[in-house]
């Protein structure tokens, strides 16, 4: 579903619970609230102050410009939360 995202390419997991989603496509965008993505912390500080989805800003990983969601939690939870990751880049201009 986070493929499905205009903006993200997210790679498969390979035994991990959480994935690494590469944000460059919405880099030098501004959310629907607003807010300038100039990078992956203000993507996720948008997306948690927006949607209510929580996410890590890569860098704090050393990875950048992506994000770290963790996919340890139930299905319905993890779809509604990439829903609303889709709506928030659906919204980008």
């Amino acid at each position: 579903m986070l493929n499905q995202a205009k903006g993200i390419k997210c790679p498969r997991p390979e035994g991990a619970f959480y994935v690494y989603p590469d944000i460059s496509g919405c880099l030098g965008k501004t959310s629907e609230g607003g807010a300038k993505i100039e990078d992956d912390e203000g993507f996720a500080t948008a997306l948690l102050e927006e949607t209510g989805v929580a996410v890590v800003f890569g860098a704090a990983f050393g990875i950048s410009p992506n994000f770290r969601v963790s996919y340890a939690t139930s299905e319905t939870a993890l779809e509604e939360a990439c829903k609303r990751i889709q709506s928030f880049c659906a919204g980008l201009r």
